[in-house]
């Protein structure tokens, strides 16, 4: 079930969002997932874009569940958003010293009127996991 007279048409993930003159925004470092030398990773400031169309007023939420999607990362506080009929909106969540402890599948969630609209994976990975990846690939490879 989604909210009636609202549609989300994207979602970014950034490392950092201006608003310009002409209110205009700019995202920096847009990205989809997150490799690292090492982890656990402490992420220090990044971004998740909504772009909403629609109208009327509605509360959005942004989260990033575990792997397992039951224990909750990080999550957004609740944004009212107000758009004219036919309108659209740009909605930005930043998020400070998010941790990651672990490589996984780590799940991106966008809620409006606490129902789940949108969720999409961000893999989280470390040089480790990559390189035991690419050997498993290799001995699969030599195996055939």
């Amino acid at each position: 079930m989604t909210p009636q007279n609202l549609q989300l048409v994207y979602t970014l993930l950034c490392d950092d969002v201006r608003l310009e003159m002409g209110n205009k925004i700019s995202m920096m470092g847009v990205f989809q997932n997150i490799m690292v030398e090492k982890l656990p990773i402490s992420l220090i400031k990044f971004a998740v874009v909504n772009h909403w169309r629609g109208d009327g007023v509605h509360q959005t939420e942004v989260r990033i569940v575990a792997p397992d999607k039951n224990d909750t990362v990080v999550s957004s506080q609740p944004t009212s958003i107000e758009l004219a009929p036919g309108g659209f909106t740009d909605n930005v969540s930043f998020f400070v010293n998010v941790v990651f402890p672990a490589a996984g599948t780590y799940w991106v969630q966008t809620l409006a009127n606490t129902i789940l609209l949108e969720e999409f994976p961000l893999i989280v990975t470390d040089a480790e996991t990559v390189a035991g990846m690419q050997t498993a690939e290799e001995i699969s490879e030599t195996v055939n």
